[in-house]
This record gives structure tokens, C-alpha cells and sequence, in this order.
């Protein structure tokens, strides 16, 4: 790698110059039109202006960043956090330009961005999985019995969803078709796709998360905990680390099965597995990021 270009802007930009920087690799920024003077752009090696102000017509224009990689000569891409990050389709356009993508396959985002293919995956290596469906389900009665049968509450997830959206928590089965309903809108609305599952709802939980980095010869090694359970509407407010309440091998066991859910999907680079502890703690796996993700800050403070 001999330069890289950062399709991305602010802090996460100006950490992965500085990183480059230290390694003797040259450094391209992209800007918009409103960006021109951002600190990422004086920082860099060098650096274009993408488009206009508007993120779809500037740090989400793929065509555009290959085009401008193919006339500067730009062997390497960083997508950072956002934008572009777990875009599956551009990440195979910069493959098919014989460009490197610094973060994970296309073929590791599409079966970690579906969590129902998520969970098919994970089963296989015996990581733990919250009591649900595992397969979509549209017909509500059906949907009513089995909630019925796991017992309410219970979560209506969506399978493309994120970010807290698509989600409805059900106390009683009189309520269950009209959140049903809502769950189904909201994941159409949001992420195009209107698929849902049920699972049951785990009360006061614990939200940990593991970092995990790997190469692409299959090894994978975890950088212990952040605990993100101050939230607020499903969102991270606070993360901390190390988590207050995990022992020595309740951490070790968790670290085992982020390792492990990520040699379901074959990844390689840094990615973060997500987890629920109930007040058993009994742990289940909730999701995986396939990107560098924004409080990583919190794991290289505990780490170095």
C-alpha cells in the first residue's frame, strides 16, 4: 500500500492519516464543496473535492471515489465509520478494480447485515442466541402463537434494521398485531426491506460489546469489553470500559464467542460484536458492526 485515500471526513479521517502517516503511506482526502477548509483536507497529503454539500452527492458517491482513485494512482481505500463503511456493493466495485478495501469482505457484510442470517450463522459455533423465531414470519396469527409460546414480552426485530429502528416491544397479545404492523412499516421505511422475527424480550439488560481484529489467514484475537447500556430510544450515550460488572471468566467466555462469531462469517479486520447480559448474566448475541466503529477510542485507551 503505497497511498490511500480516507472516504471519509473529521476526526475519523484525521485518525487514519495520522496512522498512515506514521507508516510512510501517502494520503488522499475527498471533500465537499462545504468542506474545503475541514482540518482532514489540510492534513492530507492530497486532496478533491467530491460534490456538493449534500452527503449523496459527495461522501456517498462510490463512482465518483473510483473514478478519482483510478487518476491518482490511489491503491488503497478506508472507508472509516458511516457513509460508505458496510456498503457491500462498493466495497465489491473498489475489489473489482484491484483497489484494497481496508476493512471487511462484501461476502462478511451481507451475512452480518442480515441478523436473521447472523443468527443461522452463529448457531454453528454454539454462541449463545436469545429464545426466537429463526426464520422471518408475516403472517400475524402465526406470529401471535409462537410469541405466545416464547412468552411475553417479547421484540419484533427487523432483519435488515439498526440504530434502534424497526423494533417494538409487545407486553400482551392484544397489542400484537398493531405493533406487529408498526415494526413492518418503520423496516420498509428505513432499510427498504420488511422483513421481522420475534425474540423474547430480555428485561434490564446489560449491553457489552467486544472488539475483535483479524487477518485475512484466519487469525482473530479479541481487545476485551465497552459497555454501551446507558442508552437512550435503543442509542448509545455512554461507553465505558472495562465493564464493572463482568468477572474474569464471564469476560474470557464472552471474548470466546465474539471470536467465534466471527469466524462464522470468515472476517478479517476490526469489527465489533455485540451482546446483551441479562441480570442472571446469562449473555446472547445481538449483532455484529463490520466496520470500525466510532468509540473505538475506548478500546486503545484500555489496550496500549
Amino acid at each position: 500500500m503505497k497511498k490511500l485515500l480516507v472516504a471519509n471526513r473529521g476526526e475519523i479521517a484525521l485518525r487514519i492519516m495520522r496512522s498512515a502517516q506514521e507508516m510512510g503511506i501517502a494520503t488522499v482526502a475527498i471533500f465537499s464543496e462545504v468542506d474545503r477548509q475541514a482540518p482532514h483536507v489540510m492534513f492530507a497529503d492530497e486532496a478533491y473535492c467530491i460534490g456538493p454539500a449534500p452527503s449523496k452527492e459527495s461522501y456517498l458517491r462510490g463512482d465518483a471515489i473510483l473514478e478519482l482513485c483510478k487518476t491518482h494512482n490511489v491503491d488503497a481505500i478506508h472507508p472509516g465509520y458511516g457513509f460508505l463503511s458496510e456498503n457491500s456493493a462498493f466495497a465489491r466495485q473498489v475489489a473489482e478494480a484491484g483497489i484494497m478495501f481496508v476493512g471487511p469482505s462484501p461476502d462478511a457484510m451481507d451475512l452480518m447485515g442480515s441478523k436473521l442470517a447472523a443468527k443461522a450463522a452463529v448457531m454453528a459455533y454454539d454462541v449463545p442466541l436469545v429464545p426466537g423465531t429463526a426464520e422471518a414470519i408475516s403472517d400475524v396469527e402465526a406470529a401471535k402463537k409462537i410469541a405466545a409460546e416464547i412468552g411475553f414480552p417479547i421484540l419484533i426485530k427487523a432483519s435488515a434494521g439498526g440504530g434502534g429502528k424497526g423494533m417494538r416491544v409487545v407486553d400482551r397479545v392484544e397489542d400484537f398485531e398493531e405493533q406487529m404492523d408498526r415494526a413492518v412499516s418503520e423496516a420498509v421505511s428505513s432499510f427498504g426491506d420488511g422483513r421481522v422475527f420475534i425474540e423474547k424480550y430480555v428485561l434490564s439488560p446489560r449491553h457489552i460489546e467486544i472488539q475483535i481484529l483479524g487477518d485475512q489467514h484466519g487469525n482473530i484475537v479479541h481487545l476485551f469489553e465497552r459497555e454501551c447500556s446507558v442508552q437512550r430510544r435503543h442509542q448509545k450515550v455512554i461507553e465505558e470500559a472495562p465493564s464493572s460488572v463482568l468477572s474474569p471468566e464471564l469476560r474470557e467466555k464472552m471474548g470466546a464467542a465474539a471470536v467465534n462469531v466471527a469466524k462464522s462469517c470468515n472476517y478479517f479486520n476490526a469489527g465489533t460484536v455485540e451482546f446483551l447480559l441479562d441480570a442472571d448474566h446469562n449473555f446472547y448475541f445481538l449483532e455484529m458492526n463490520t466496520r470500525l466503529q466510532v468509540e473505538h477510542p475506548v478500546t486503545e485507551m484500555v489496550t496500549d
